[in-house]
């Protein structure tokens, strides 16, 4: 079935009785504040960082290596969200999602759902998230000087890759998504009814 960003990203698809801390591959999708575009510019066609889109991406990176549980494959910070490729590799770092051998590769699509814990794991997706925007949100409201300021949407989208295809789909999702930026859900123009939030920053 071919990736519908729609059905896959819009709308949290989170499975109640699915344990988010096994090993699998997840698609994410981390949207800001009202859908603020804080990070940069399409240009064309291309995604530009300023420098509160470099924070994001040297705090997703970062966050990777201080998990040893988790990996990453193909992930962009657009204007106003983050798409990536999460692995949760239970604790058998790798370095490179494409590369794994296939048995591996196979290993980590499409794993069955099991009974989600009554508290949150720390060894998780939802923990990393949780983690990555909190590290976020500390430096630029240190730099910004302002405590509380809300950066992120308060949560996140995410779906399970099932398979081979399904993965291949959304890889190149991701990599299209700035040629497609005039027609992405996400753009701000879309939800009239937010105003501009300007973040200054000494920079």
């Amino acid at each position: 079935m071919k990736f519908d960003p729609e059905k896959h990203h819009r709308r949290s698809i989170r499975l109640k009785e699915y344990d988010y801390s096994q090993v699998g591959s997840y698609f994410v999708t981390i949207c800001t504040y009202q859908k603020q575009c804080w990070f940069g510019d399409i240009r064309r066609g291309e995604m530009q960082l300023n420098q509160i889109g470099k924070i994001v991406a040297n705090e997703w990176l970062y966050s990777v290596k201080m998990r040893q549980e988790i990996d990453l494959d193909e992930w962009i910070i657009m204007p106003n969200h983050l798409h990536g490729i999460v692995i949760l590799t239970d604790n058998q770092k790798a370095t490179d999602f494409g590369t794994r051998d296939e048995g591996a590769r196979h290993a980590l699509l499409g794993k069955g759902a099991r009974h989600a814990p009554l508290h949150q794991k720390s060894c998780s997706l939802s923990s990393f998230i949780a983690g990555f925007k909190a590290a976020v949100t500390k430096r630029i409201n240190v730099i910004h000087q302002a405590p509380g300021f809300s950066i992120w949407q308060r949560n996140y989208y995410e779906s399970i890759i099932r398979d081979e295809k399904h993965l291949k789909n959304i890889q190149q999702y991701i990599l299209n998504n700035p040629q497609n930026w005039d027609d992405d859900p996400e753009k701000i123009q879309k939800f009239t009814q937010n105003i501009e939030i300007l973040i200054d920053l000494p920079f």
